[in-house]
């Protein structure tokens, strides 16, 4: 709907609200996520037709909450508005602010860091670990604030999907092992909005607790084999570079972008983050496995923004330079070889590059690696073997080579020592 069509509509239901007396209309922005997605959910619960919802990309959100505002200025008192699992800018912040001082009612409620200052207004949530230190997400604000306002009752079904949210958005459920958190998640992707909104409003509507039935377990199971054979697809296309003093791995994917990089950054733990290039959407999504790490600072760099294991932005020319244009060059990062028996990490082992360099990792003494760069022995000492693997993948990216390269460097290295001694 383009900015008229909208504006004439909302000034003429209005009119109608004041002429007929009818209740407040509420309206909902909300992310288009998971998260954002249950915010919607748990509106249509609490208030059912009543509500109009709408779910935003982080781009469109401002367009959208200004549109809104300019559209019922004069009628604010006839107007709520929620604006969940998304932030507004410095300009809406003040039409948002003048908004409320006129009697309309608006409340923002978030949970990533960036949005902290809107805390500053009577009309800002935002909360990013609640009381005793638990990740909150959008929906779990949402929903608390909406059994605190006397708005839905608390129970059994309500709180175990909200918590299911929580869980995929923060990326708990991995730790915990609750894997129905992804399967959640999977699913919303795997039919339209309409469709997951319509099923889950009935099954928290009609049911005790939360479950999925046999044909969406069987449906689940299919998804995640497919998204098996995509990652082991793109584990064969990632890019090691520097950025910084940050090492990234940098991979194209449009899909399954949570779970590529979890998934890298387990198969690289070497790497900071892991940096995904979307060129159909033109968006950038960054992960990390590292608690030390914060990808919402190198999303923030850019214009964007979110969690500190993951964040996401627009695919800027700046960014491009450094995402896409200068890494174009590299060669794809060694993979580990699989289903070794003689060599393997921990041990003597030999890695190799992309360029045919061979590294040899072995133990001198207790507390003394050694590495050897193509039978030369360098200058470089770690005192495990995980920190001289760390080393050697940063600085060589270089993959575990397969056993009978390790035989054969071995051989080689014997025979030149035969043939030194010799002379």
């Amino acid at each position: 709907m383009n900015k008229e069509v909208f504006t004439k509509h909302i000034l003429i239901k209005a009119e109608k609200n004041c002429n007929e007396g009818e209740k407040m209309s509420v309206h909902l922005y909300s992310h288009n996520d998971l998260d954002g997605v249950s915010c919607g959910i748990l509106a249509k619960y609490a208030f059912k037709e009543k509500v109009q919802v709408q779910y935003l990309s982080v781009n469109r959100v401002d367009y959208q909450v200004a549109d809104f505002l300019t559209a019922v200025a004069g009628y604010e008192r006839d107007y709520t508005l929620y604006i969940t699992d998304v932030s507004v800018n410095r300009d809406n912040e003040a039409k948002i602010e003048a908004f409320v001082q006129k009697g309309g009612r608006i409340q923002l409620i978030d949970h990533h860091k960036t949005a902290l200052t809107l805390n500053q207004y009577k009309w800002g949530l935002v909360t990013v670990e609640d009381d005793i230190g638990k990740k909150t997400c959008a929906t779990s604000l949402f929903y608390h604030y909406l059994v605190e306002h006397g708005l839905i009752e608390e129970k059994p079904v309500l709180d175990e999907y909200v918590e299911l949210v929580r869980l995929y958005d923060t990326w708990d459920w991995e730790k915990q092992q609750k894997v129905e958190a992804k399967r959640l998640n999977d699913l919303l992707y795997m039919q339209s909005i309409e469709d997951f909104e319509e099923s889950m409003l009935e099954r928290l509507t009609n049911h005790v607790h939360f479950t999925f039935d046999g044909f969406e377990e069987r449906l689940l199971d299919l998804e995640e084999k497919k998204t098996e054979r995509y990652i082991k697809r793109k584990r064969r296309e990632l890019v090691q570079t520097n950025i910084g003093n940050l090492c990234l791995g940098i991979v194209h994917a449009e899909s399954y972008h949570s779970e590529l990089g979890n998934a890298l950054g387990k198969d690289n733990p070497h790497l900071d983050c892991i940096a995904i290039m979307n060129m159909g959407s033109k968006k950038i999504g960054f992960r990390t496995i590292h608690d030390h790490i914060d990808v919402s600072d190198i999303a923030g760099k850019y214009g964007g923004g979110g969690h500190a294991k993951a964040a996401g932005c627009t695919l800027t020319k700046e960014a491009f330079k450094v995402f896409i244009d200068k890494p174009f060059q590299i060669k794809p990062l060694k993979e580990d070889a699989k289903h070794n028996q003689i060599n393997i990490k921990g041990y003597c082992a030999l890695f190799e590059n992309r360029d045919e360099d061979f590294f040899l990792v072995y133990q001198r003494k207790q507390g003394e690696w050694l590495l050897e760069k193509n039978h030369k022995l360098l200058s470089h000492t770690s005192t495990s073997f995980t920190n001289m693997e760390h080393y050697i993948k940063r600085t060589y990216q270089v993959g575990l080579a397969h056993d009978d390269k390790l035989i054969e460097y071995l051989l080689e290295g014997y025979q030149r020592e035969q043939k030194n001694r010799q002379s």
